[in-house]
């Protein structure tokens, strides 16, 4: 499974339910556009650390880009940026999951639920 950046951030937190539905799936993936969103999201170099320590620790395996998922990228944000707000990370994160054929997991489904193609495991941290 996906990990959208939303559920890793609760996770980081001290969230326990994030931190179940993570332990549950033993497959767990990142895209590159997560673990970036995460590292911009550190406010110094301890929490790098920790950011990826979490990764390596949990066993996460990371997703990178290619050509196919840029491109469906780009298609998403054509179709779906007027309509339902979804931004470049977001439109990445979808087009991750579509072609590597792995469901996303996410508390911000507001944005995803337009991509027929998208499987969703919809998070709620409370």
């Amino acid at each position: 499974m996906l990990f959208d950046t939303d559920v890793l951030i609760w996770a980081l937190r001290g969230s326990v339910k994030a931190a179940r539905v993570i332990d549950l799936d033993s497959d767990r993936l990142i895209s590159v556009i997560g673990y970036m969103e995460l590292i911009q999201g550190a406010r110094n170099k301890k929490e790098v650390h920790l950011i990826k320590s979490f990764l390596k620790d949990l066993r996460f395996n990371q997703i990178s880009l290619s050509e196919n998922i840029g491109h469906r990228a780009g298609v998403y944000m054509e179709e779906y940026f007027l309509k339902s707000g979804l931004c470049m990370a977001d439109a990445l994160q979808a087009a991750a999951a579509v072609e590597t054929h792995v469901t996303l997991c996410t508390g911000n489904s507001k944005h995803y639920r337009a991509i027929a193609e998208l499987e969703l495991k919809i998070f709620r941290p409370e």
